[in-house]
């Protein structure tokens, strides 16, 4: 059980009347790429902001990285990385400035954050547009931006909360490439889409109806269990309730 980075059990989520989150228990393990997948209003959100420490559960038991998302709020932030559909980006600054300013929120050091900085600006081609401002970027480098941004204080998680919406196919190819990457250095990555066709791209993929997991193993093996050929046709089948 050690090798398990992510614990939730019996994870609920009521804003009064309403069950966003209807008793979630699954686990992830460390380095894992895991998708957490279902159609916008599923409750994924909910669920991950609940992970990251950034929302409470009504009740169940979670653990991120080891501490208690409810009483330990505070190290898990620390532990972890996070990107939102919104790229998490200051738009009046420039590149530079916002590695700097989250560098600074991670605790980084003055020569950390400017290694870092060269590092990620290097590895993207964009030395020369580092006094840019980020609102006048395409929306592909802005997500890359971000996503880079997140992971440099050397997270032991990332989560990343519908990272690749709105961006053309191929740039989603491009940022799913910098994900296994991420992977390979042992980073766990926690990733939400709607976008069934990037289920394929996950190691295990869990797959929320109406704020419940409806089934949850590796892409294969639910293609598998629901006799289809493609992750679409696995939530087309969840969706219409044909198990």
């Amino acid at each position: 059980m050690e090798d398990y980075i992510i614990r939730v059990e019996n994870l609920t989520k009521k804003f009064g009347s309403f069950t966003a989150n209807d008793n979630l228990s699954f686990f992830v393990r460390k380095g894992e790429v895991f998708g957490f997948l279902g159609a916008n209003g599923a409750g994924k959100t909910t669920a991950i902001r609940i992970l990251c420490g950034l929302l409470k559960p009504t009740s169940g038991n979670i653990e991120v990285a080891g501490y208690d998302v409810s009483r330990q709020s505070n190290k898990v932030k620390k532990n972890i990385g996070y990107m939102s559909q919104k790229f998490s980006l200051y738009e009046d600054m420039t590149i530079k400035e916002n590695f700097r300013f989250y560098g600074g929120i991670y605790g980084m050091s003055g020569k950390a954050i400017r290694e870092k900085t060269e590092h990620y600006l290097h590895k993207l081609g964009l030395e020369k547009e580092k006094n840019t401002v980020i609102s006048s970027l395409p929306l592909g480098w802005k997500q890359k931006l971000a996503f880079s941004v997140a992971i440099m204080h050397d997270p032991r998680i990332i989560f990343l909360d519908e990272p690749t919406g709105g961006v053309d196919p191929i740039t989603r190819r491009q940022f799913w490439e910098m994900i296994y990457e991420a992977a390979a250095s042992g980073i766990t990555v926690f990733v939400t889409t709607h976008y069934m066709d990037e289920a394929e791209y996950c190691q295990r993929v869990s797959i929320m109806v109406d704020g419940r997991i409806e089934a949850l193993n590796t892409p294969e093996k639910l293609k598998e269990q629901f006799r289809v050929d493609s992750m679409e046709d696995v939530f087309i089948k969840l969706a219409r309730g044909q198990q």
